[in-house]
Formats: C-alpha cells, structure tokens, sequence
C-alpha cells in the first residue's frame, strides 16, 4: 500500500496511541501518589495497547522493520502490545466482580463516596476468603497468558512472516501458513475473551454505582470492549478465510476490523480517562470559585497566605497540583474566618438568617449566606477601625463543624454567596441596625 494510502491509518492510529498514553500517565501519576494495585493494572492496562497502536501506525512499523531488518516484527510487537491489554483486562474483571459471599448474603457494596477506580476492587468488609479466591483466579489466568505468549512469539518465528513488509495486510498475507495462523488465532481467542469478560463485568459495575462520571465512564468501556469485539470478528472470519484459499474477504482484516478497533479503543480510552477529567475539572473549578472569598480573607491578615494572590492569568494556566492548591486554600480561608471572628456582629447573623428563611433556601444554602454575610460585614468592620468584639460577645457562625468531606462545597457556597442580593440585603439590615 503507498505512503498515500497509509496516511489515515497514521493519523487514527498514532492519534489514538498518543490520547491512550497521556490518559495512562495520568493513572501512573496517580498510582504514584496514592499507590494501589488496582490503579497500576488500570494503568498499565491502558498503555499497552496505547503502544499498540503508536507501533500499529505504518509509518512506526516501516521503521521497526527497517531498523530489526525483520520487516514484520512490528506485527509481533503490537499484537504482544493487546495480549498485554487483554491480561490486564482480565485481571481487573476478577477484582472488579463481586465476590459470591457478598451476593448470596446481600452484604453491603463499596461505599458510593468510593468513587476511585482502584477503589472497584471491594468493599472494605471483603473477607480474607474472598481475596484469596481473586488472587487464586487472578493466578490461573495470568498463567494462561504466560504460557501462550511464548507460543505466540514461537509459532510468529516459525511461520518465518518477514517478508514482503505488510503493515496492514498480514493477516490475510501470511494467514495461510499454519504457524502463522495459529499465532493469529490464540492473539484473537485471548483478545476477544478479555473484551468480553471486562465489558460484562463493567456492566456489572455500572449498575451498582452512583449516577455520576464513574458510572459513566465503567459504562463507557463496557461499550468500548463490546465494539472492539467486531475486531476480533472480522479478523477470525479473514483469517479463516485465507487459510481455506478464498479470496475477497481481506476487506474484512484491513478496513472494517481496524474501524472496529479503533472505533472500540477510543470508547475505552474516553472510559477510563472521563471521569479523571471530570474530577480534574470538579478541583480546578473549586479551586477558581474560592478566589473571591481567599481575597476577602487575606485582607483581613496577609500573614495567612503562604503566597501573595496569584496573577488573574496565573489563576486560569493554573493545571497542576490542583488538589494541594485548593485544599491549602480552603485552610487559609478557615483561618481567615478565625482571625475574622471578633468583628462579626449578631445583627448580621441575624439579618442574614432572617433573609435566608424569607428566600426559601435550604439549610446548607442558609448557612453559606449566613457566613458570606459575616465576613463581609466583619472586613468592612475591621477597615473601618471598629474595635474587637470580646470572646464572650463573638456569634457562633454556621459550617464550622462541617464534615471535612463537605467543607470543600461548604466554601464553594460562600464565595457564591458574597457578592449574591440577598447578602447585600443581610448587610443593609444588619448595618442599619447599628
């Protein structure tokens, strides 16, 4: 096929490895910080078949034969790439699937709060039973693969598939030669009993979590696994096809079943990445929400930040680190709301109080406006030289004791509330009061 006609496959493909590759960092780098066994399968589960793909490019497998001197062994590689996949599918399958104890006694699932991909592995209450039959299961399986891809590597030599260079059509090129048929055969078994015991699991999953990005994104690859299943047939039927002399059908090998592959990859691939953006973007949000509130409270004592206020560009290039950003800001504004205390007056609380009940807010909602109110009130209060309250006449403001699993929203609510009607409302009354 001419560089003309490899040109599609370059682009999909090393696009998809590239995609593949970032999203698989991204689980290194969280495997790093928070390690577990779970999220390094899941990570190395998505940058095997991430190379795959950057090696699947023709312009990749070119340079491999040219630089091996064996024109095919990129094949070799990119399928060795996806039995890679298809072992840590198939080790995820087993820790993600609910242990039979569990779903004879009605035992309680993970705990929805849960929402980490490492954290499918079990609940807390999995006993010590039901982690030795996952890593029994588990150790069968890996030593399936271990066995047979050895075989593969075997039957690929011996076929003695290197050459004429065929980086897209191999299969149905040397499909006939019986070691090389058979290499392709277990490749395809392995890869399509991993698609479908991880996508059957996913579902699985999907259905017992809580509605939201993680149930999403499992139901994504459970799709994903389901397309890419059209791969593996279209390649069985080619292959078939070429070992019994029929012609016609490579078709089947070198379009529909890459379309299917990709097509499935990029569903995995969105699955496992979605909801790391999605929480990624939840931190970035939260951490650009809490400004005007950290602006508010470092007027009151500059001593409190760590740092002076970042830029307004620094703020929106602000990529990295996001969760340490947000949480030491949280924690500086909880200082603040301390140093601020001796200003609050009760009118205000009262004030702010008054109009939340008359607005119909919720009780989170009223205590936001209620602590967005008094500390507006109480930097007014401190700019304009009014002495400290004493300890004994200090208001009590709501939130205080929130949760440090809620504080996060907590905040996020004030800020949204500083600059809201109704505090100005609080504030006039509150101002008029005395």
């Amino acid at each position: 096929m001419s560089d003309l006609g490899d040109a599609p496959y370059n682009v999909v493909y090393l696009g998809i490895g590239t995609v593949a590759w970032v999203v698989a960092c991204l689980k290194f780098r969280a495997w790093h910080r928070d390690p577990s066994s779970g999220l390094l399968v899941v990570a190395l589960t998505i940058a095997a078949p991430a190379t795959a793909f950057v090696l699947a490019a023709p312009v990749t497998y070119r340079m491999i034969g040219r630089v091996s001197r064996h024109g095919n062994l990129a094949t070799l590689l990119v399928y060795l790439g996806i039995t890679g996949f298809s072992a840590g599918a198939v080790v995820l399958a087993r820790m993600w699937t609910p242990s039979k104890e569990r779903a004879n006694s009605g035992a309680q699932e993970a705990p929805p709060g849960d929402t980490s991909v490492a954290g499918l592995a079990g609940s807390a209450s999995a006993d010590i039973t039901t982690t030795t039959d996952v890593r029994r299961q588990v150790r069968l399986r890996l030593t399936v693969f271990a066995v047979l891809v050895p075989v593969m590597i075997v039957l690929f030599f011996l076929g003695g598939a290197d050459s004429p260079l065929t980086p897209l059509t191999f299969d149905t090129a040397f499909g006939t030669i019986p070691e090389i048929a058979i290499f392709l055969v277990i490749y395809q078994a392995l890869f399509g009993f991993a698609l479908i015991d991880i996508s059957r699991v996913c579902l699985g999953h999907a259905s017992r979590l809580p509605y939201g990005w993680l149930r999403r994104g499992i139901r994504i690859v459970a799709v994903g696994g389901f397309v890419a299943c059209g791969y593996v047939g279209c390649k069985l039927v080619a292959i078939g096809a070429a070992l019994a002399g029929v012609t016609g059908a490579e078709w089947l090998s070198t379009a529909l079943g890459p379309a299917f592959a990709a097509l499935g990859a990029m569903f995995i691939t969105a699955g496992f990445a979605g909801p790391a953006v999605a929480a990624w973007t939840h931190r970035r949000r939260d951490y650009q929400a809490l400004r005007p509130l950290w602006d508010l409270v470092y007027q009151a004592d500059r001593r409190l930040a760590l740092e002076a206020p970042p830029s307004v560009w620094t703020e929106r290039l602000a990529f990295r680190d996001l969760e340490w950003r947000t949480a030491r800001r949280g924690l500086e504004i909880r200082d603040g709301q301390l140093t601020l205390r001796p200003w609050i007056a009760p009118s205000v609380v009262t004030a702010a109080g008054e109009a939340a009940v008359r607005a119909g807010l919720d009780e989170e909602d009223r205590a936001a406006l209620t602590v967005a109110a008094a500390l507006r009130f109480a930097v007014g209060a401190l700019n304009a030289g009014v002495p400290p309250r004493s300890r004994e006449d200090q208001s009590q403001l709501p939130g205080l004791d929130t949760e440090p699993a809620e504080e996060r929203a907590h905040l996020v609510r004030v800020a949204r509330y500083l600059d809201a009607p109704l505090t100005g409302e609080a504030l006039a009354v509150a101002s008029a009061a005395g």
